[in-house]
C-alpha cells in the first residue's frame, strides 16, 4: 500500500471518529482525552512538602516502566497513567518560592522532605505569589528560617487576578495544600475554583467538601470535588482504623485509644500553635471513631499531632495503643510504633485522587465524589469502612457509579 493511500485512511478514520463524537456516539472519555488532551492540568496551592513529594512523583513515574512499579494503588486509573499530570499553575508566599520555576521551587526551604527524584525539569510553570490571610502562624516566626516561612515581599494577588491565572493557565483542578488551621485561606481558594470553574482537591482539615453550604455550590455549578483532608497511604490513621475494624471484626470490645504523632517538618510546627488544630483533631478523632462499633467517650480516645521535633525533618512516628477486652472480659492491648516519611505517603493517594478526579471531569460529574472522597480522606462527606470505601471507588473508577 502507496503512503498516501495510508495517510488517506488516517485521515478517513478521523472524519469518522469526530462524527460519532458530533453525534453523540458514546465513546470512552479516557480514550477521547488521550487523542485530544494529553495531560490532566493542576493547580497548587502551597508548594510544600507534599507538592514536593507529587511532583517528583509525576516525573519518577514517568521514568520507570509499569513493569517495576512500586508505591501506587493504580497504575492505570481509567485510561490515566501516573504521568499524565502536568502542573498549570502554582501560587505560595515564601519569597524563596515565589516567581521561580515549580521544578525549583519544590526544592526550596523550609521544604524538608526525601529527593527521590532530583532531576525535575523545568515545568515552564513560575510560583505566583498567593493571599496570606490565616496561613502563617505568628509563633513560627520564633524558629530558624530554614524550618519556617518567610513571607515574600511581593503584593499578594487580588481574588480576581488569581481567578484569572486559572483560568488563563487553562488549569482543571486546584489542589489546596494551605497550612493546618487555614480556615479562611481554604475558604478564598476554594471560592477562587468555584469562579474559575476548576474542580477542587481539599487535601487539608478544613471542611469543604462536608459543609453542605460549600459542597451545594459545587453541585450548582457542576464542578466535582474531593475532600476533606487526605488520608495518607500507609499512615497513622488508616492503620488505626483498619485495626479498629480488626478488634470490631474479632469480637474485641475496645475500652480506650490514642495516638500521638511527632514531626520535624512545617506542619509540625505550625501545629504547635494549639489553636489551628480543632479541625485536625476532629478529622483525625472523626476518622477513627466512624469505625468503632460504639463511640468512645471523649476521655477515653485521644487522636491528634504530639510535638514537633526537629531532627525528624519530614519523617513522621506515629504511637498507637488500643485496650480492649477478650473473651470472658479477660483485657488485653496493643502497642504500636509506625515510622514513615509523611509527604510521599500523602502523595501516593493525592495522585489517584487527581485522577478520579479527571475522570469525573470527562463524564461531565459535578458536586461531592462521595466515592473517592470515602477512599481518600479522613473526613468525607460519607464515611465508610475502608474495604466498602475501596470497592465504590474501583466502582467508581469502572463507570460503574456516579460520584
Amino acid at each position: 500500500m502507496e503512503k498516501t493511500d495510508k495517510f488517506h485512511i488516517l485521515i478517513i478514520l478521523y472524519v469518522c471518529f469526530i462524527f460519532l463524537i458530533m453525534v453523540d456516539v458514546p465513546i470512552d472519555a479516557c480514550k477521547r482525552r488521550i487523542l485530544f488532551v494529553d495531560k490532566i492540568k493542576i493547580a497548587i496551592v502551597g508548594l510544600g512538602n507534599c507538592a514536593s513529594s507529587l511532583i517528583q512523583g509525576i516525573e519518577y513515574y514517568k521514568n520507570n516502566g509499569c513493569e517495576d512499579v512500586n508505591g501506587l494503588m493504580h497504575w492505570d486509573l481509567g485510561g490515566y497513567l501516573p504521568y499524565d499530570i502536568e502542573v498549570a499553575a502554582a501560587f505560595d508566599i515564601d519569597k524563596r518560592k515565589v516567581g521561580k520555576d515549580v521544578s525549583e521551587a519544590i526544592f526550596e526551604k523550609p521544604n524538608c522532605t526525601t529527593l527521590f527524584c532530583k532531576d525535575v525539569p523545568s515545568t515552564g510553570v513560575k510560583v505566583n505569589m498567593g493571599q496570606i490571610l490565616d496561613g502563617v502562624s505568628e509563633h513560627m516566626s520564633d524558629y530558624d528560617d530554614k524550618a519556617t516561612f518567610i513571607v515574600a515581599d511581593e503584593k499578594e494577588h487580588s481574588k480576581e487576578e488569581i481567578v484569572n491565572i486559572l483560568k488563563g493557565s487553562k488549569a482543571e483542578i486546584l489542589l489546596n495544600y494551605c497550612p493546618v488551621g487555614s480556615e479562611k485561606a481554604t475558604r478564598f481558594y476554594a471560592d477562587c475554583a468555584l469562579e474559575a470553574g476548576v474542580a477542587f482537591i481539599n487535601n487539608m482539615p478544613v471542611f469543604i467538601a462536608s459543609n453542605p453550604e460549600w459542597s451545594d455550590r459545587f453541585k450548582e455549578k457542576g464542578i466535582p470535588i474531593i475532600g476533606d483532608d487526605i488520608k495518607a497511604q500507609m499512615g497513622a490513621t488508616i492503620t488505626h482504623r483498619t485495626l479498629v475494624d480488626l478488634f470490631k471484626k474479632r469480637g474485641v470490645k475496645i475500652d480506650r485509644t490514642y495516638q500521638l504523632n511527632t514531626g520535624g517538618n512545617t506542619d509540625f510546627l505550625n501545629m504547635l500553635n494549639r489553636d489551628r488544630l480543632a479541625s485536625k483533631k476532629t478529622s483525625k478523632t472523626e476518622s477513627v471513631q466512624s469505625v468503632l462499633s460504639e463511640r468512645l467517650d471523649d476521655d477515653n480516645i485521644h487522636i491528634g499531632p504530639s510535638d514537633y521535633v526537629p531532627w525528624q525533618n519530614d519523617n513522621k512516628v506515629c504511637y498507637l495503643r488500643i485496650e480492649g477486652r477478650l473473651f470472658g472480659d479477660v483485657p488485653m492491648n496493643l502497642e504500636l510504633r509506625l515510622s514513615v516519611e509523611d509527604s510521599p505517603n500523602s502523595a501516593g493517594v493525592v495522585i489517584d485522587a487527581i485522577r478520579c478526579c479527571g475522570l469525573a471531569l470527562d463524564r461531565g460529574v459535578g458536586g461531592i465524589l462521595y466515592s473517592p472522597s470515602s477512599y481518600f480522606m479522613k473526613y468525607p462527606p460519607e464515611q465508610h469502612s475502608d474495604s466498602e470505601a475501596f470497592q465504590l471507588t474501583e466502582d467508581f473508577i469502572n463507570g460503574e457509579r456516579e460520584n
